[in-house]
């Protein structure tokens, strides 16, 4: 059985509500991360220089085929503080890419990045009945690697030079995965975690 794309839904969590992605939410992803050059270091994008930049960075993403992006709103404020979403993986069957996650840096070594993964995690195994989820990242993305890791990530291999930086250099894309029946201890485990976090 081939997976089909997720219909966007909210995933509610303690600390972010995950919400379908809109033009909306691009003035608090500016002012969140907007001129924040270390944000999108790794980006496949440079780094918005204005709120009518961000609209288009947004519109962008949600012209994209075959992706369900969120935004993650931190409920404390009601404001978005970031971007996550799913994405198709070509060649494979009840498989999803959870890609494109960004989030302003005062939400670094926060909570926010655990609970977005398990939302996540959950809903696409649980609720959608997948059986593997896919996460790349840039090999010069040390951080993003390690997060992963944490979650329970399975390095699978690297996509060489799957496409060109801002800068113009080549971008190679460590690949992970997670299965389902691999999913449950490692949620149990981020659970139990004193400070539920790993970005």
């Amino acid at each position: 059985m081939t997976a089909k794309m997720p219909e966007p839904v909210v995933l509610e969590g303690r600390v972010v509500r995950l919400t379908p992605l809109t033009l909306d939410h691009a003035p608090d992803l500016f002012t969140a991360l907007g001129g924040d050059e270390e944000v999108w270091r790794w980006r496949p994008a440079p780094a918005p220089a204005s709120e009518e930049g961000m609209r288009r960075h947004v519109a962008a993403l949600l012209a994209r085929p075959a992706t369900t992006q969120f935004a993650v709103v931190f409920k404390e404020t009601g404001r978005a503080v970031g971007s996550t979403g799913y994405w198709d993986v070509s060649g494979f069957d009840e498989s999803v890419e959870i890609g494109s996650t960004w989030y302003g840096r005062a939400y670094w070594r926060s909570a926010v990045n655990t609970e977005c993964k398990i939302l996540l995690l959950d809903h696409a195994f649980g609720t959608l009945g997948l059986t593997r989820v896919l996460f790349k990242t840039d090999i010069l993305n040390l951080r993003s690697q390690a997060a992963i890791e944490r979650i329970g990530g399975v390095r699978e291999g690297v996509l060489r030079r799957q496409y060109r930086r801002p800068d113009g250099t080549w971008r190679d894309s460590p690949c992970y995965s997670i299965l389902d029946d691999e999913w449950p201890p490692h949620r149990a485990r981020l659970l139990n975690r004193p400070v539920p976090d790993l970005e």
